[in-house]
This record gives structure tokens, sequence and C-alpha cells, in this order.
């Protein structure tokens, strides 16, 4: 029977060896791999982070807590949102108008936080800088702009559809909200035609990005 000197030795060459699987095995599950393009792995934590974000740009802080539908929605965007950058066929990252566009949407954000002390608290929860959130908000442009390229073009309604729209669907909203009379198509058209590029837009993304699945190698866990 071993002496009681080799047992505490053994013990203590083991047991740390134990405890830093157990580590490693609750960090692995705190922080599991919930998505991938590639070989790029999007963690848990990326998701939350990104939730917490989302939030922030949308003037609620501090954020809810999100439950698991909404995390799996947030992990979906992240994802397309990386793979559309990625389809940006020009340097828009450059384009001083996005960063214009990004400080005026920051100021704007700025201004719904209660008070100055709320938005560096913010930052500093976010673990960002004003110059981390500028370049999410050109990214965010960016996305627009490119779905905005490759995909308007193909989303033109035709003559037939914004007829339809103005008698199926404009004219009883209208009369229900405001009364008669309704305006004439020929005053509503270009918004109807707004309409309906919106809603074509939506569908061909929603196809291009399942197009885009198999050959980004897109997985989700």
């Amino acid at each position: 029977m071993p002496g009681k000197t080799a047992w505490l030795l053994a013990a203590s060459l083991v047991l740390p060896a134990i405890i830093s699987s157990a580590s490693l095995s609750r960090a692995e599950i705190l922080d599991r791999v919930v998505a991938s393009i590639g070989a790029l792995a999007i963690t848990q934590s990326d998701v939350e982070n990104e939730y917490r974000l989302e939030r922030f740009l949308d003037g609620q802080w501090p954020p809810p807590p999100p439950d698991s539908k909404t995390l799996e929605q947030v992990r979906e965007r992240l994802v397309y949102q990386k793979l559309l950058l990625e389809e940006e066929t020009g340097n828009l990252s450059r384009d001083p108008g996005l960063e214009k566009t990004a400080a005026e949407e920051l100021a704007g954000l700025r201004k719904r936080l209660p008070s100055e002390q709320d938005y560096q608290s913010a930052l500093h929860s976010l673990h960002l800088d004003e110059k981390q959130i500028l370049a999410t908000l050109v990214d965010q442009q960016r996305i627009l702009r490119i779905i905005e390229q490759q995909l308007r073009p193909a989303a033109a309604p035709a003559t037939p559809e914004v007829e339809s729209y103005y008698h199926d669907v404009f004219t009883p909203e209208y009369t229900r909200k405001h009364g008669p009379p309704v305006p004439p198509l020929t005053e509503v058209e270009g918004e109807i035609r707004e309409i309906l590029v919106q809603k074509r837009i939506d569908e061909l993304l929603a196809s291009w990005l399942e197009e885009l699945r198999p050959s980004r190698r897109v997985r989700f866990y």
C-alpha cells in the first residue's frame, strides 16, 4: 500500500488536472461555438455582445435580458452581416458620406440616452470606444448600400402590381385610417412603388443569403 506521502504527491498532480479539465468544460459550455463561416467561429459570447450592441444602437440601455429565440435571431443577423460585407464590390468603407451618416446616427443616439454619464457607462460596459461604435455604424451603412446595389435593379414592380396594391391594399387601409376621399393613384404611385420595392428586396435578400450559405460554408449549431 502506498505511503501517505506518495498518496498526497499523486493527489497534488492529479487534482489540478481534474480541476483544469472541469474549468475548460465549463468554459466551453459558457462560450461554445454557435455558428461558423468557413474557418471563422462565432461563439455564444459573440452573439450576446452583438445583442447588447444592437440594443445600445437602438437606444435601449440597459438592455433587457434576451430569451433564446432573440439570441437565435441575433446569431443569424451577425452571420449574414459578415456574409454581406464579404460581397462588397467597391471600397465603401472609405466613402466619407457613410462616415458622415454614421456620425449623425451616433450623435442622435447620444441625445436619446438620459445623460452623458449614461452614454459613457454604456460604452464602458460594452468594452468599446466611440471609434469602434462609428466603425460598426459605417458597416451597417455599407451593408445597406451592398443590398441596394445588388438587389434594387431586380426589385422594380410592374405597373399591374402597383395598380393591384393601390386597389387591394392602399385604398382600404387609407379609408380605414382617414376616410374618403382616397388620393388618386397618380399622387401615391411613387410611395406604392417604393413599398413594393422594399418588399421585393426582402424576398430577394432571403434567397441571396440562402445561396451564399453553402458557398461560404455557413453552419449553425
